[in-house]
């Protein structure tokens, strides 16, 4: 009968040598044309939310709740904006990884062993700037595990033939 050993691990490998490469800055004029027409929409909603239903109920507040509205989509964008410089990817021999977040930091990381196929996105306001995202899907759940999104679309297209073919290996 063999002994069973679980040995500790002294070395552990540092990930902030990972060199992580940036989204595309164009990614960001993409990001501010959608959040521009989600807020657009928001606003002429409210608009006529306020003009035929609340004006008579509340006319004293009327101007206190565009304010709101204003202020809360200023720091969205601004959250936007500040959250786009942390989004970064990098692509090794053996996995991917991508790192993001200013409040709530997330790296994840999935080997190619685990990868069960990859999808090449084009959303039509990235169409414009020539941008794609990846979607990686691993085994076991039917949403995507990884999403890679505002990637030069000839770029991306390498890296989705180069992890098609590690996961074909």
């Amino acid at each position: 009968m063999s002994s069973f050993e679980n040995v500790l691990i002294e070395n552990l490998p540092d990930i902030s040598k990972i060199s992580f490469k940036k989204i595309h800055k164009d990614y960001l004029k993409a990001l501010l044309i959608y959040a521009f027409i989600m807020i657009m929409a928001f606003f002429v909603g409210a608009f006529f939310l306020i003009k035929y239903k609340l004006k008579e109920v509340i006319p004293e507040h009327v101007n206190y709740i565009y304010l709101g509205i204003f202020v809360f989509f200023t720091i969205f964008i601004w959250y936007l904006v500040v959250s786009f410089s942390k989004r970064k990817y990098a692509v090794r021999e053996k996995d991917i990884s991508y790192k993001r977040g200013v409040i709530i930091k997330t790296l994840t990381t999935i080997p190619f062993s685990r990868i069960q196929h990859v999808e090449l996105d084009e959303a039509p306001i990235l169409r414009i700037f020539k941008l794609a995202s990846i979607s990686v899907f691993t085994a076991g759940d039917s949403s995507d595990d990884l999403v890679l999104k505002g990637i030069k679309k000839n770029e991306a297209l390498q890296i989705k033939e180069f992890i098609s073919s590690k996961i074909n290996e």
